[in-house]
């Protein structure tokens, strides 16, 4: 029952957040926007950081499914990279990818709130992405490196547009970047 009631109000919470923004509202603004209290969310979540940690970990799974639907519905691996880099790339997401890499750049302190964020902000994304790699060809060993290639620098990439906000040339650089990572191995 309580996980049942800790997902419900982390639904909440990320379906107010998306609405309001991700910026610097406080635990107790959170709460309000989701029909709850400060105190529920502390229980659930130990804090607000504890919390955002949680927001951030359901949008990345939202993302890795979204990826995993391209994947299953396109072979062309360059038009998946293409759709997946639109999608990332959408102004609406930029809050919530901002909140990403705020809570990435405190697990480099190794905060102890980050500690399931640090697990799995890389360790979730390889699998999917070691996946596609292999479907198209490319042996275990090789699609590992590649998939850590493509995570670290399409978060490059991404970080990119939301400092500069350059995005013809980052849609450019990111459909190069399909291109390359994609291609066959060169010996």
């Amino acid at each position: 029952m309580a996980g049942d009631a800790r997902a419900a109000l982390l639904d909440r919470c990320v379906t107010f957040l998306k609405q309001a923004g991700f910026g610097q509202l406080s635990l107790r603004e959170i709460a309000a926007g989701a029909g709850t209290s400060h105190r529920m969310l502390i229980y659930h979540f130990g804090s607000r950081e504890g919390l955002l940690a949680e927001v951030v970990r359901l949008v990345e799974t939202e993302q890795r499914a979204a990826l995993v639907s391209l994947v299953a519905g396109d072979d062309d691996p360059v038009a998946v990279s293409r759709q997946f880099w639109q999608r990332l790339a959408d102004p609406a997401l930029a809050s919530a990818e901002r909140l990403f890499f705020e809570i990435y750049a405190q697990a480099l302190y190794d905060r102890s709130w980050t500690k399931s964020f640090r697990t799995s902000v890389i360790a979730a994304w390889t699998g999917p992405v070691e996946e596609m790699f292999v479907q198209l060809g490319f042996e275990p060993a090789e699609a590992r490196r590649r998939a850590r290639l493509g995570l670290a620098a399409t978060r490059g990439l991404l970080l990119d547009l939301l400092i500069t906000g350059d995005r013809d040339l980052l849609d450019a650089a990111a459909e190069l970047f399909a291109q390359l990572i994609t291609a066959p191995r060169i010996d």
